[in-house]
């Protein structure tokens, strides 16, 4: 039996092996949330909804850099 809450099967069906926790805690918040919804797109059974989610948190990471940059000129 899968455990659901510290290991869910999206999260470690990954063919390397690697659960996506172990890339994602090494980046910061929108990029580790944006690749954990590329990670398992296509293991929840609603991938464009997950790729969508992604972008989302990409653009948002865009935007705070594009903020960040601006306050120091």
């Amino acid at each position: 039996m899968s455990d659901l809450v510290n290991h869910p099967p999206h999260y470690t069906s990954h063919p390397s092996g690697v659960e996506c926790i172990q890339v994602t805690e090494h980046m910061g918040f929108n990029l580790g949330n944006a690749l954990k919804y590329i990670w398992r797109a296509d293991e929840k059974g609603n991938a464009l909804q997950d790729l969508e989610k992604a972008r989302w948190y990409i653009s948002r990471e865009i935007e705070r850099r594009q903020s960040s940059k601006g306050s120091e000129a």
